[in-house]
C-alpha cells in the first residue's frame, strides 16, 4: 500500500526534532564497519536459479578457485591460442 503525501509538510521533521542540539553524535562512524562486512553482488536470473543459497555460490565459486589453482598458468594460455 503506498500511501500519498498530502502535502508538504507531512514529508518535513517536526520543530522539536532539532538534531543539532545532540550531543557525541559522530556521522559515518559506523561506514568503514559496514563497507568491510559488505560485499553484495548481484547475480543474473539464470544464475541465480541454478545457485540458489550464498551457500550454492561460494561452494562453487571455491571449486572454482581449486580448479585454477591446479591449472598451471601456461597450460591455459597454450589453450587460448
Amino acid at each position: 500500500m503506498n500511501k500519498r503525501v498530502d502535502s508538504e509538510m507531512d514529508d518535513e521533521l517536526l520543530p522539536e526534532y532539532d538534531f543539532s542540539q545532540l550531543e557525541g553524535g559522530v556521522r559515518g562512524k559506523y561506514v568503514e564497519r559496514y563497507q568491510r562486512g559488505t560485499n553484495l553482488v548481484l547475480l543474473d536470473p539464470d544464475v541465480a536459479q541454478a545457485f540458489p543459497t550464498k551457500d550454492d555460490v561460494n561452494n562453487a565459486l571455491r571449486l572454482l578457485m581449486q580448479v585454477a589453482q591446479r591449472q598451471p598458468a601456461n597450460k591455459l594460455l597454450e589453450q587460448d591460442a
